[in-house]
Protein backbone atom coordinates (compact mmCIF):
# COMPACT_ATOMS: atom_id res chain seq x y z
CA UNK A 1 0.00 0.00 0.00
CA UNK A 2 1.25 3.47 -0.80
CA UNK A 3 0.47 5.61 2.24
CA UNK A 4 1.36 8.75 0.28
CA UNK A 5 -1.18 8.00 -2.43
CA UNK A 6 -3.88 7.01 0.04
CA UNK A 7 -3.44 10.35 1.85
CA UNK A 8 -3.52 12.20 -1.49
CA UNK A 9 -6.76 10.37 -2.31
CA UNK A 10 -8.29 11.32 1.03
CA UNK A 11 -7.27 14.95 0.48
CA UNK A 12 -8.92 14.91 -2.96
CA UNK A 13 -12.25 15.20 -1.13
CA UNK A 14 -11.13 18.38 0.64
CA UNK A 15 -8.66 19.82 3.11
CA UNK A 16 -8.00 17.92 6.34
CA UNK A 17 -5.55 17.80 9.19
CA UNK A 18 -3.50 14.74 10.14
CA UNK A 19 -5.88 13.45 12.80
CA UNK A 20 -8.79 13.52 10.32
CA UNK A 21 -6.67 11.79 7.67
CA UNK A 22 -5.74 8.98 10.06
CA UNK A 23 -9.37 8.51 11.12
CA UNK A 24 -10.60 8.61 7.50
CA UNK A 25 -7.96 6.04 6.48
CA UNK A 26 -8.97 3.66 9.26
CA UNK A 27 -12.68 4.08 8.42
CA UNK A 28 -12.32 3.83 4.62
CA UNK A 29 -9.83 0.94 4.68
CA UNK A 30 -11.23 -1.05 7.61
CA UNK A 31 -9.33 -4.26 6.89
CA UNK A 32 -6.00 -2.53 6.23
CA UNK A 33 -3.37 -2.11 8.89
CA UNK A 34 -4.24 1.07 10.82
CA UNK A 35 -1.91 4.00 10.27
CA UNK A 36 0.11 5.36 13.18
CA UNK A 37 -0.20 9.10 13.77
CA UNK A 38 3.57 9.41 13.35
CA UNK A 39 3.35 7.78 9.93
CA UNK A 40 0.61 10.19 8.86
CA UNK A 41 2.56 13.28 9.91
CA UNK A 42 5.87 12.02 8.48
CA UNK A 43 4.13 11.27 5.17
CA UNK A 44 2.43 14.68 5.14
CA UNK A 45 5.84 16.28 5.72
CA UNK A 46 7.29 14.48 2.68
CA UNK A 47 4.24 15.32 0.56
CA UNK A 48 4.54 18.98 1.54
CA UNK A 49 8.30 18.99 0.85
CA UNK A 50 7.61 17.52 -2.61
CA UNK A 51 4.90 20.10 -3.36
CA UNK A 52 2.07 17.54 -3.51
CA UNK A 53 0.19 19.06 -0.55
CA UNK A 54 0.26 22.50 0.99
CA UNK A 55 -0.62 23.85 4.40
CA UNK A 56 -4.08 25.40 4.07
CA UNK A 57 -4.42 26.88 7.53
CA UNK A 58 -4.31 26.31 11.25
CA UNK A 59 -7.12 25.00 13.40
CA UNK A 60 -7.28 25.01 17.19
CA UNK A 61 -10.32 22.97 18.23
CA UNK A 62 -9.98 22.51 22.00
CA UNK A 63 -6.39 21.39 21.73
CA UNK A 64 -3.06 22.08 20.08
CA UNK A 65 -2.75 23.84 16.76
CA UNK A 66 -3.54 21.56 13.87
CA UNK A 67 -2.30 22.24 10.38
CA UNK A 68 -4.86 21.63 7.68
CA UNK A 69 -3.46 20.28 4.41
CA UNK A 70 -4.82 20.62 0.88
CA UNK A 71 -4.02 18.76 -2.30
CA UNK A 72 -2.03 20.82 -4.83
CA UNK A 73 -2.29 20.55 -8.62
CA UNK A 74 0.94 18.48 -8.77
CA UNK A 75 -0.52 16.32 -5.99
CA UNK A 76 -3.69 15.73 -7.98
CA UNK A 77 -1.57 14.86 -11.05
CA UNK A 78 0.50 12.38 -8.99
CA UNK A 79 -2.69 10.81 -7.63
CA UNK A 80 -4.21 10.56 -11.12
CA UNK A 81 -1.02 8.95 -12.46
CA UNK A 82 -0.97 6.42 -9.60
CA UNK A 83 -4.65 5.56 -10.08
CA UNK A 84 -4.18 5.02 -13.82
CA UNK A 85 -1.11 2.77 -13.45
CA UNK A 86 -1.94 -0.94 -13.63
CA UNK A 87 -0.34 -2.96 -10.83
CA UNK A 88 1.75 -5.83 -12.17
CA UNK A 89 0.93 -9.24 -10.73
CA UNK A 90 3.31 -10.15 -7.95
CA UNK A 91 6.35 -11.86 -9.51
CA UNK A 92 7.26 -13.81 -6.37
CA UNK A 93 5.40 -15.86 -3.85
CA UNK A 94 5.69 -13.91 -0.62
CA UNK A 95 3.59 -15.86 1.79
CA UNK A 96 4.45 -17.27 5.19
CA UNK A 97 1.96 -20.03 4.46
CA UNK A 98 3.88 -21.14 1.37
CA UNK A 99 7.26 -20.77 3.08
CA UNK A 100 6.28 -22.92 6.08
CA UNK A 101 5.07 -25.77 3.87
CA UNK A 102 8.21 -25.70 1.71
CA UNK A 103 10.50 -25.59 4.75
CA UNK A 104 8.64 -28.48 6.40
CA UNK A 105 9.10 -30.50 3.22
CA UNK A 106 12.78 -29.50 2.97
CA UNK A 107 13.45 -31.00 6.37
CA UNK A 108 11.66 -34.13 5.10
CA UNK A 109 8.94 -33.87 7.69
CA UNK A 110 5.89 -34.86 5.67
CA UNK A 111 3.79 -35.38 8.79
CA UNK A 112 4.59 -31.88 10.03
CA UNK A 113 3.77 -30.39 6.62
CA UNK A 114 0.51 -32.33 6.46
CA UNK A 115 -0.46 -31.32 10.02
CA UNK A 116 0.32 -27.70 9.26
CA UNK A 117 -1.69 -27.77 6.04
CA UNK A 118 -4.71 -29.28 7.83
CA UNK A 119 -4.53 -26.79 10.71
CA UNK A 120 -4.11 -23.88 8.30
CA UNK A 121 -7.07 -25.06 6.25
CA UNK A 122 -9.17 -24.96 9.43
CA UNK A 123 -8.00 -21.43 10.26
CA UNK A 124 -8.72 -20.24 6.71
CA UNK A 125 -12.18 -21.80 6.77
CA UNK A 126 -12.98 -20.12 10.10
CA UNK A 127 -11.85 -16.73 8.77
CA UNK A 128 -13.91 -17.27 5.64
CA UNK A 129 -17.02 -17.79 7.78
CA UNK A 130 -16.25 -14.62 9.81
CA UNK A 131 -15.89 -12.51 6.67
CA UNK A 132 -19.05 -13.93 5.12
CA UNK A 133 -20.97 -13.02 8.28
CA UNK A 134 -19.41 -9.54 8.31
CA UNK A 135 -20.67 -8.92 4.77
CA UNK A 136 -24.21 -9.80 5.86
CA UNK A 137 -24.10 -7.33 8.76
CA UNK A 138 -26.67 -4.56 8.10
CA UNK A 139 -24.19 -2.01 9.48
CA UNK A 140 -21.51 -3.02 6.93
CA UNK A 141 -20.39 -0.17 4.69
CA UNK A 142 -19.48 -0.53 1.04
CA UNK A 143 -15.80 -0.38 2.08
CA UNK A 144 -16.42 -3.21 4.57
CA UNK A 145 -18.06 -5.38 1.91
CA UNK A 146 -15.38 -4.69 -0.70
CA UNK A 147 -12.61 -5.45 1.83
CA UNK A 148 -14.37 -8.67 2.85
CA UNK A 149 -14.80 -9.71 -0.80
CA UNK A 150 -11.08 -9.12 -1.42
CA UNK A 151 -10.09 -11.18 1.63
CA UNK A 152 -12.62 -13.94 0.82
CA UNK A 153 -11.27 -14.34 -2.71
CA UNK A 154 -7.71 -14.60 -1.40
CA UNK A 155 -8.72 -17.06 1.29
CA UNK A 156 -10.56 -19.12 -1.32
CA UNK A 157 -7.44 -19.23 -3.50
CA UNK A 158 -5.36 -20.26 -0.47
CA UNK A 159 -7.88 -23.00 0.37
CA UNK A 160 -7.68 -24.37 -3.19
CA UNK A 161 -3.88 -24.33 -2.91
CA UNK A 162 -4.00 -26.01 0.52
CA UNK A 163 -6.27 -28.76 -0.84
CA UNK A 164 -4.06 -29.35 -3.90
CA UNK A 165 -0.89 -29.33 -1.80
CA UNK A 166 -2.33 -31.84 0.68
CA UNK A 167 -3.11 -34.11 -2.28
CA UNK A 168 0.41 -33.67 -3.71
CA UNK A 169 2.06 -34.36 -0.35
CA UNK A 170 -0.05 -37.51 0.07
CA UNK A 171 0.82 -38.68 -3.47
CA UNK A 172 4.52 -37.99 -2.91
CA UNK A 173 4.47 -39.82 0.41
CA UNK A 174 2.84 -42.86 -1.23
CA UNK A 175 5.49 -42.88 -3.99
CA UNK A 176 8.40 -42.59 -1.56
CA UNK A 177 6.94 -45.08 0.97
CA UNK A 178 5.04 -47.68 -1.09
Amino acid sequence: MSTSHVLLGLLAAGSRHGYDLKRAHDERLPRARPLAFGQVYATLGRLQRDGLVAAAGQDRAAGPDRTTYALTDPGRAALDEWLSTVEPPMPYVASTLFTKVVVALLVADVDRARSYLIAQRGAHSARLRELTAAKADPAATLSDVIAADFAIDHLDADLRWLRATLDRVADWHREVHP
